[in-house]
């Protein structure tokens, strides 16, 4: 049955409903309670318009009906309907062991409520994110409270085959992206922070910031330079892989400086040249970007064995946490888009980090992986696992560990394969409770980087059936194993287990492959809250802006 908390009318039929999601939890009897969605009913004319906020707060189990007084608002100026929630079945206990529920009720409420016609009436801090993928980038624009107050996308230029073409569409793309921010906004923003794909390479002249060479994308391999990296590093590092930065960086090195030094010439990620557009400083990149061109994110600096070679000078300078400060926004870009005179530009990140922190989730066990135009999976960890052989790194996580890979399958195969209507429609007739007898291993062409790090590695699209439902299926199916494989393969060198997974990045939204991916997993597979990249470069942001550090 459902339990009425509260029950308020507005004077004149005008009424406002607001949606309640309760978790009160009975001792000694635990239970789980859905939420309760109301309707909001507005007069017919509403103006000034109205637009949603989020509010959180914690109440005793005893004093749901305080909620308004707690909340500081009185009727009728924002009324209360009703607020109520629904026990469902009782939770089993996992192991033998009773689940421990807290003893609060935690509400949270979207309310929405009265805002002018200038948007951000309030002149609230505002923090920007940009996530530059594979096939194109995202911003969001959130406030304090995690709340989006704008968003947008860009792909890139259709002209992007050559590689001396993907500087110049990331360069149009962030001027783009940075012009379709409401101009009611802009003067709100504090602070701004990008991430970019890993491993992502250019080489730029520290003189005049002119492209010396690159980019090298994520995906290109360097076997040239991979014996002379081998000899240098310690045993399955994590440099150890054609696709590394630091062997980008060698084979650039080796083919252009043989015979004598270019002093001028420094390496940057994607990240961190498209940052330094925005603030102008050379030599300043994050810890997880700067991984995989051999920084030690343990100890706080390059190796020694890193620092001895010649080409030591190109490394990025100054190696910080994602999400403090560089400096300014440079002036010529805060005046041409109207930013605040204090926005500060800060460290960015990877893409997969950044769809990470999007959901908000550190626990030990807890992992993410990240649909996007690639398969890339990130689990916490208390213990640092590394291991090139099979392109499995660690990244820093405040005391924790965020262990992980990224496979050459995914949305970028699909997208090959169909449209996006095509994808919708077919995964309609895709029952997934039962398993697709095809086996593939779908790439987009030779070579995968994890759970098997191979750069010969062939696609397997075939045999493929008459029904192109159940080829998409196979495809489904057969990506969801490369994914268990990579939670296993963690497993077995050591990282913590893997106890439930949050889902990030366009793929997200196909439930039955989220079915499909749960039943192989044999874990719980759900979307997370805040799915986009762009959302977690935007709490970096967040982070810099208001810790500083």
């Amino acid at each position: 049955m459902y339990h009425p908390f509260t029950k308020e009318e507005q004077p004149g039929g005008q009424r406002t409903h607001w949606s309640v999601q309760l978790h009160q939890p009975h001792n000694p009897q635990p239970q789980r309670w859905s939420s309760v969605q109301r309707f909001l009913i507005l007069p017919q004319q509403a103006s000034p318009p109205l637009l949603p906020k989020v509010y959180r707060l914690f109440l005793s189990p005893n004093q749901p009906q305080q909620l308004t007084n707690a909340l500081g608002i009185e009727p009728p100026t924002m009324p209360i309907l009703s607020l109520s929630a629904k026990p469902l079945s009782r939770l089993p206990a996992k192991q033998g062991r009773v689940r421990n529920l807290a003893s609060s009720s935690r509400i949270r409420i979207t309310m929405l409520n009265q805002q002018d016609r200038q948007g951000n009436e309030t002149g609230r801090p505002l923090y920007l994110g940009i996530d530059f993928g594979t096939s194109g980038a995202r911003y969001a624009l959130i406030d304090k409270q995690g709340a989006i107050h704008a968003e947008g996308k860009r792909t890139y230029p259709a002209a992007v085959g050559q590689t001396t073409n993907w500087a110049s569409s990331w360069r149009e793309a962030l001027f783009q992206l940075l012009g379709d921010i409401p101009p009611v906004h802009r003067s709100s923003i504090s602070s701004i922070s990008i991430d970019g794909t890993s491993s992502t390479t250019l080489i730029i002249d520290r003189n005049n910031g002119e492209l010396l060479a690159g980019p090298f994308l994520y995906n290109e391999s360097f076997p040239d330079a991979l014996p002379m990296v081998s000899s240098i590093a310690p045993a399955n590092h994590t440099v150890c892989s054609g696709s590394s930065t630091l062997c980008k960086l060698v084979s650039w090195w080796n083919k252009n400086c043989s015979n004598g030094s270019n002093d001028s010439a420094i390496l940057m990620h994607q990240s961190d040249w498209l940052l330094w557009l925005l603030h102008g400083e050379y030599g300043v990149c994050d810890y997880n970007n700067t991984l995989k061109v051999g920084y030690d994110p343990e100890i706080g600096s390059y190796p020694s064995w890193l620092m001895s070679q010649p080409y030591s000078h190109m490394l990025p300078s100054s190696v910080r946490a994602p999400g403090v400060p560089i400096g300014p926004i440079k002036e010529d870009v805060r005046s041409q888009y109207g930013f605040s005179n204090d926005c500060v530009v800060c460290t960015g990140t990877t893409d997969s980090i950044a769809a990470f922190l999007a959901a908000r989730t550190t626990d030990a066990g807890k992992a993410v992986t990240s649909l996007g135009s690639t398969l890339a999976i990130k689990l916490v960890s208390r213990v640092r696992v590394e291991d090139a052989r099979f392109g499995v790194y660690s990244h820093r996580l405040d005391d924790q560990w965020l262990v992980g890979g990224a496979s050459n399958s995914g949305g970028v195969v699909l997208r090959q394969l169909f449209s996006d209507d095509q994808l919708v429609t077919l995964s309609k007739d895709i029952d997934p409770s039962s398993p697709s007898p095809l086996d593939y291993y779908p790439l987009p062409k030779s070579g995968e980087r994890f759970p098997v790090s191979d750069p010969d590695m062939e696609p397997r699209l075939e045999p493929r059936p008459d029904s192109d439902a159940e080829y998409l299926h196979g495809i489904l199916e057969s990506m969801a194993r490369i994914e268990a494989s990579g939670y296993k393969l963690l497993k077995e060198l050591g990282a913590t287990p893997v106890e439930e997974v949050f889902t990030a990045g366009g793929g997200a939204q196909n439930e039955k492959w989220t079915a499909i991916r749960e039943r192989v997993l044999g874990v719980p597979v759900r979307k997370a809250e805040q799915t986009e990249a762009a959302y977690g470069a935007a709490l970096l942001a967040l982070r810099g802006a208001t810790t500083g550090s």
